[in-house]
């Protein structure tokens, strides 16, 4: 399976060397586009239908939702990217209790940043030479920070978390850069160095990205995706039980790391919501009944 580089930084589930990672000052944005250039609808809400495309190769087709670009080939199903689709609008759904102009702001960096998820088939995907080419080149137009994969195994998990890479890397970090924002001086960074120093974070997998602010990005983006994962109490439903992060509930997260919990409940629900169980169950692949 040939992947490029900057796919292989990444990766969640790294087998790593042994070595000891500490979260350092260094954070290189390599995934995020540097200036806002994206084109920005009147319907910041917009979830378009899937439309044939040549404008992202090596990708064939895309889905635009809530500022979110999903682009896949043609083996990856039109159900699957309306399911991921469908996923992203219910995070960005709007109650009494929404911070609509702090959520637009956020919708709008969405755009303005480009941001791309691509949508591959299975973990065996590959691409040609000529196709790792292209795919660098809509890369270095887009802010692309990871994958999703159709029919994998903890097919949730898999949607639920590259989604928050990219609300996380792109929006809450242009939008909140004081809770949410991949530097240094953030409330998102301090609360990761307390969980690492605490033993619930176990970072040291990540020595395989060799590039240190890459990898101190990588630990950030992760961390972000954990605590929301968490206290949305969907890691024990949906797992996954082995893991780099050891906390498994909501009750959990707030009893041992209660200054991470405020840093969600002081923010995330005001803009972002959990998709519906409905929703979710959906990407779970039921056995078929005995006769």
């Amino acid at each position: 399976m040939r992947k490029s580089a900057w796919l292989l930084s990444m990766v969640v589930f790294l087998t790593g060397c042994g070595q000891e990672v500490v979260l350092g000052d260094k954070i290189t944005l390599d995934c995020v586009q540097n200036q806002p250039l994206g084109d920005v609808p009147e319907d910041l809400y917009l979830l378009d239908s899937i439309e044939k495309t040549g404008s992202y190769p090596p990708f064939t087709k895309k889905l635009t939702v809530c500022g979110i670009v999903l682009v896949a080939r043609d083996d990856v199903s039109d159900l699957f990217m309306e399911k991921v689709a469908r996923t992203i609008a219910e995070m960005f759904t709007v109650h009494n209790t929404t911070d609509t102009i702090m959520q637009r702001e956020l919708l709008t960096n969405l755009y303005r940043y480009r941001t791309m998820i691509p949508i591959f088939h299975g973990e065996d995907w590959k691409l040609s030479s000529a196709e790792e080419r292209l795919m660098d080149q809509t890369r270095e137009a887009n802010s692309i920070c990871d994958i999703i994969m159709e029919g994998v195994s903890g097919q949730v998990t898999e949607v639920v978390e590259h989604i928050l890479h990219h609300v996380s890397d792109v929006g809450l970090h242009m939008t909140m850069p004081e809770e949410w924002g991949l530097s240094k001086s953030s409330r998102l960074y301090k609360v990761t160095q307390e969980a690492i120093n605490k033993g619930h974070y176990k970072v040291n997998d990540y020595s395989d990205i060799e590039e240190t602010g890459v990898r101190n990005r990588v630990i950030l983006q992760e961390y972000a995706y954990w605590i929301i994962y968490t206290a949305w109490d969907l890691k024990k439903t949906y797992g996954p039980r082995e893991s780099e992060w050891l906390i498994h509930t909501a009750t959990e997260l707030q009893s041992k790391l209660p200054e991470t919990t405020q840093l969600f409940e002081q923010t995330i629900p005001q803009i972002l919501t959990c998709p519906k169980r409905e929703t979710l169950n959906g990407f779970v692949k039921r056995s078929k009944p005995k006769p």
